[in-house]
């Protein structure tokens, strides 16, 4: 892959793109008995991974300011200088309008509506106000990064369940412990663009104790799957000991001032929502290959 290549795949966020795939393929599949609609399979995951890909591309523009100056994003395409504005945005408004082309011909209206919203919610409403305005920018901006597995039921079914929301309200709930110990190890450069994360507006204590509950509801809401008999024992045997898992984290976040910590509980984080959803679609198999 040469040098221009790369810069655009970068723009894409890749490894965020393929989790959200992975979350929507998992969505499709558990929204029907066997497998889902071959259009919704193939044109379903590639305007939804085109529009995440669009979202990113749109965040790396109109951060480009605060990205010059954090460590972690420096040498990103725009601001180091790879790639132009100009190229960034043609780039990102091809992909969106490949997209919704894609869902609205080969999958269905409301999911390329669905994907929009998502798409602005992300790359306008979080990037441009909710991440500036509020220290709870994560969690009120998490709705658009849960849709994923909402967009592909839709995909499959055409239409929303409970059981899409309940998936929804997983990935809202991970969202802040998940991106929260990521905030703490980067909370110096987030206060050196003066932008409000909890740990820079509260300090990082009482950000751990929210990553505390916060992964306290987790528990709570993972259970919901096998509770209302979308899931069986499969996946609550494999949720349970990831959860405790987290916990672990989250009860060693309050106490321990290991500087590792934070980045080792992110990680994790990324772990645990993959198995998560790996273990709804293989206990979503089993019970097809028993009945």
């Amino acid at each position: 892959m040469n040098s221009v290549a790369r810069s655009y795949f970068q723009l894409c966020k890749p490894r965020v793109v393929a989790l959200i795939i992975f979350t929507a393929v998992v969505g499709m599949f558990l929204a029907v008995p066997g497998w889902p609609p071959l259009s919704a399979l193939i044109a379903g995951t590639l305007g939804i991974g085109l529009a995440a890909s669009s979202a990113a591309a749109i965040n790396h523009l109109l951060d480009q300011r605060i990205d010059a100056v954090m460590a972690r994003t420096r040498n990103r395409p725009l601001p180091s200088g790879q790639l132009s504005v100009t190229q960034v945005l043609t780039f990102a408004l091809i992909l969106a309008a490949i997209s919704m082309t894609t869902l609205v011909i080969w999958v269905n209206a409301l999911t390329a509506a669905l994907t929009f919203l998502s798409l602005i919610g992300y790359a306008i409403i979080y990037t441009v106000w909710l991440k500036r305005a509020t220290p709870q920018n994560i969690v009120i901006g998490g709705a658009a990064g849960a849709a994923p597995p909402v967009l592909g039921w839709t995909a499959a079914t055409g239409m929303i369940d409970h059981n899409a929301l309940i998936l929804f309200l997983i990935i809202f709930v991970w969202t802040p412990p998940h991106f929260w110990a990521l905030a703490i190890h980067r909370r110096r450069d987030y206060a050196a663009v003066d932008i409000p994360m909890l740990p820079v507006t509260h300090g990082v204590r009482f950000t751990r104790w929210h990553i505390f509950f916060y992964t306290i509801l987790l528990v709570i809401v993972t259970t919901l799957p096998y509770l209302t008999g979308l899931s069986d024992l499969l996946y609550l045997a494999g949720v349970s000991v990831l959860n405790l898992g987290f916990l672990w984290y989250a009860m060693r976040m309050l106490n321990d001032s290991d500087e590792t910590l934070p980045m080792r509980t992110f990680g994790y984080s990324i772990i645990y929502l993959m198995m998560l959803f790996t273990f709804l679609l293989a206990d979503h198999w089993l019970q097809i290959i028993l009945i």
